[in-house]
């Protein structure tokens, strides 16, 4: 199997300045896919997801029959959408192995029944404050390889704003957003978190029995691939947040994180200044939240429709192997034991 990373398509060369010129203007975010499943995909992308997530085009409906009877035969009463476009994200997400594809929507939703703080009434005008408040954006242009920079800034929170959980459904429906076109399915995203202005309120908030739910969301429940988490202006305590989250990153994700510090010549050769604002010393002018914001208030109707609908597990009975991690009895006991060892950390960092 060829690694992910050895795509011809669009290679950024680290060791040549990128090109300064800015994107063009007026650039808007692909809508929803149609009804009726017809690929979007360019003979580039076409090459590149053959190459790095095993997918042939010539067999491309038969993969997704084929986990839709899977569907349908061992979990009848699962209340999923069964169309092309929807069933499609988990076996590129999985690289077309049908029984990973299927756990992954199985996890996908049962995710959803193990934190309903997070998918209740889960629709952007629920999470207006959160944007507002200016806690995450999605960068107007993709990288040079495609990926679509997920900017968050978790220092514009504060502990009494608002409850953490509503941060998480921000970023839920923004990669459920993301997720739609189909380039990024192939081409999957790029995190870029700033830190200015984390302290030790923001950094112990979470704990480790959410950073637990959060990362097995990220990693084994949601069809989306993360290339790549640039860190910049990470306090000296974030080596005690680094803590919490590691234990339950893969190795290869674990890998993916990059700390840049204040550096921000060590992120441009992740990210090109061509796509940065100048708050990161890009080249596309001023960071703007409000694009993005209105982006996901637009679709509104359309994840009324998607999360905002009778439990898609009644009546599904799942096996103990198949429970959330959040819903492991005696998890938050042992993770509340943990996070008393790791508080003592982010205190001797701060």
């Amino acid at each position: 199997m060829m690694s992910e990373e050895s795509a011809p398509m669009r290679h950024i060369d680290l060791g040549s300045p990128p090109a300064l010129e800015p994107p063009a203007a007026g650039y808007r975010f692909p809508g929803p896919p149609p009804p009726i499943y017809s690929c979007t995909l360019t003979p580039e992308l076409v090459a590149k997801a053959r190459e790095e997530l095993q997918e042939k085009p010539e067999w491309r409906l038969r993969d997704v029959q084929a986990l839709r009877d899977m569907v349908l035969k061992e979990q009848p009463n699962l209340r999923t959408r069964l169309d092309d476009a929807f069933l499609l994200r988990f076996l590129r997400a999985r690289k077309f192995d049908y029984d990973r594809a299927m756990q992954l929507l199985l996890n996908y939703h049962t995710s959803r029944r193990a934190w309903p703080e997070v998918f209740q009434d889960l629709k952007p005008s629920t999470i207006k404050h959160v944007l507002d408040l200016g806690f995450l954006t999605v960068l107007p242009h993709p990288d040079p390889n495609g990926r679509y920079i997920l900017c968050l800034r978790p220092g514009k929170w504060k502990a009494n704003d608002y409850p953490f959980e509503d941060n998480i459904r921000a970023i839920y429906l923004t990669l459920e957003k993301l997720i739609q076109p189909e380039e990024t399915q192939v081409n999957g995203i790029v995190i870029l978190a700033d830190y200015t202005g984390v302290g030790l309120s923001q950094a112990s908030n979470p704990g480790p029995f959410l950073a637990k739910k959060v990362v097995s969301i990220l990693q084994d429940s949601f069809p989306i691939r993360i290339k790549a988490v640039n860190i910049i202006n990470e306090p000296r305590i974030f080596k005690g947040i680094f803590a919490i989250i590691k234990p339950f990153l893969k190795e290869k994700m674990a890998e993916r994180y990059v700390l840049h510090g204040s550096d921000l010549r060590s992120l441009h050769r992740n990210i090109p200044r061509s796509v940065l604002p100048d708050e990161y010393g890009g080249v596309a002018g001023h960071l703007d939240m409000s694009a993005w914001s209105k982006t996901l208030l637009d679709s509104e109707e359309e994840f009324i429709v998607e999360f905002c609908q009778p439990d898609p597990l009644e009546g599904v009975v799942l096996p103990n192997s198949m429970l959330f991690e959040g819903q492991q009895p005696g998890g938050a006991a042992q993770d509340d034991d943990t996070f008393r060892g790791l508080r003592s950390q982010l205190y001797y960092c701060y």
